[in-house]
């Protein structure tokens, strides 16, 4: 979850029925409270424990003010933890295993090196760099959004900081193109758009989302692992997905780039700075580090966090400062402790073993093809519903990985089905972080009905991706015998 959490909630309620609006808080305060009682108070089920029981009942009760944004998730991740602790449903090393584990600070080491990247100014020299000598016309500009996503997560390892960075050089060419809103629009969803596939060919992509489904999967982050299982999947959905967009979101008849406005931004950032080169010293240490993790096996978190406070230190360092803590969202830290628990807990409960003989087969398809049209169409149903990428994830990954065991299927298969599913697919902004954020003026100047022509079409290209690319690659490479 980002910062700008109420701002988001206020736009996404201006497009509802206004009384729903003015009350939508307060209504998924009593839906909620009123789910977990009654799943609590109910007679229990064959085959689910008492504990996992009272787990599945407090999740659902964090799902419902999650969705309903009763007070911000922060908060409602902190109630979900400290309710599991206090009704002793799980111990608390169950409980707060994450922040035990260095995949915390990857996500933490992540944002300390996007606000260096950020605050040196090498982000926008790139972005500029790259506009310039490549960007001629509107395809182009499209394609861009895709490799600037790419090349910028080498350095920032969270999408959301690149996508704002880009949208900034992209405003640009969008007011000295003097295009119409309906074009800028397309311009400004297509930048937070392809963060998602973008994301997806490198491990520090999406220093969240891509760690957790390894974890879940059960292997430990790895650089070139991620890379050789999901690279390839990765470039040919952005490939797919700008082919997709560029036929439902024509060009418009005219336009003419104009790239004076950008030369002199790049002018005025002068010669490469001291701190620029800095933050390309200590990112190149720590990607010559992610690279040969098979030499010296450091956790990747250790190294994005040793690369940021290698940051602060003198000399090599000073780079990044005391207000840059601020650019550590504890709420967001505190949400993935709470949706990756209702994965953790509802394991140790018997919650997720449950679930999935409840909601899935008895026994998964022995064609993978099959196995991974149940698995993609399952993690989509589900995401339409509650929204949130890692709460689905959270609960949906260990149930498929369950699901997948009597077939012998890989559970990094099962987990990265559900990863690739649940991110791609989005047919409202509040179904992808990624999307949300952009919404509105002050972000890519998009709102629901561009986001959702875009969202029917994507919603069959994720089981493109899955079924035609993902399977056969994975074939193809052993991970799927």
């Amino acid at each position: 979850m980002s910062v700008q959490q109420s701002a988001i909630l206020q736009k996404e309620a201006g497009s509802l029925p206004a009384s729903f609006a003015r009350n939508r808080s307060k209504i998924g305060f009593f839906v909620g409270l009123a789910i977990c009682l009654g799943v609590w108070f109910m007679p229990n089920p064959a085959g689910l424990p008492v504990s996992g029981q009272h787990c599945l009942a407090l999740s659902l009760l964090a799902v419902a003010w999650w969705a309903f944004g009763v007070v911000h998730p922060g908060y409602t991740s902190l109630i979900l933890l400290v309710a599991w602790v206090l009704t002793k449903t799980a111990e608390p090393a169950v409980v707060f295993r994450l922040w035990t584990s260095p995949m915390m600070y990857l996500v933490i080491g992540g944002y300390l090196l996007a606000a260096a990247v950020e605050g040196s100014g090498l982000g926008r020299r790139i972005a500029y760099h790259f506009i310039l000598r490549f960007v001629t016309g509107y395809r182009s500009i499209i394609a861009s959004c895709y490799i600037l996503g790419f090349l910028l997560s080498i350095l920032i390892p969270h999408p959301w900081p690149r996508s704002f960075m880009i949208m900034s050089v992209m405003a640009i060419i969008i007011r000295s193109a003097k295009l119409a809103p309906k074009f800028a629009a397309q311009i400004g969803l297509t930048v937070f758009a392809a963060s998602c596939p973008s994301s997806m060919i490198l491990l520090t992509g999406d220093s969240t989302l891509n760690v957790v489904a390894m974890n879940f999967g059960g292997e430990a982050p790895s650089y070139l692992r991620w890379l050789w299982v999901m690279g390839v999947p990765g470039i040919l959905a952005c490939v797919l997905m700008f082919l997709m967009q560029i036929w439902f979101f024509p060009a418009p008849e005219s336009f003419d780039i104009e790239h004076n406005e950008i030369r002199d931004l790049l002018a005025k950032l002068g010669h490469t700075s001291t701190n620029e080169k800095k933050v390309v010293l200590w990112i190149a240490i720590a990607v010559g580090f992610w690279v040969t993790d098979f030499l010296h096996h450091i956790h990747p978190g250790w190294i994005a966090a040793g690369a940021a406070l290698g940051m602060t230190l003198p000399f090599a360092g000073g780079v990044l400062k005391p207000g840059d803590w601020s650019k550590v969202n504890l709420g967001s830290l505190f949400f993935l402790t709470a949706a990756l628990g209702i994965g953790t807990v509802g394991d140790v409960t018997g919650m997720n073993k449950w679930v999935a003989s409840v909601v899935l087969p008895s026994h998964a398809p022995t064609n993978i093809f099959i196995f991974a049209l149940v698995v993609t169409a399952f993690a989509v149903a589900i995401h339409m519903v509650l929204g949130s990428v890692l709460a689905v994830m959270g609960i949906v990954t260990p149930a498929v990985i369950a699901f997948s065991a009597s077939a012998g299927i890989s559970p990094l298969v099962a987990s990265l089905l559900v990863y690739t599913a649940v991110n791609q697919h989005y047919l409202l902004p509040f179904h992808n972080m990624a999307i949300l954020v952009g919404e509105g003026e002050q972000g890519g100047g998009y709102g629901s009905a561009e986001v959702l022509r875009l969202g029917l079409p994507l919603t069959i290209l994720v089981f493109i991706i899955t079924i035609g690319i993902e399977i056969p690659w994975w074939k193809i490479i052993g991970l799927i015998h």
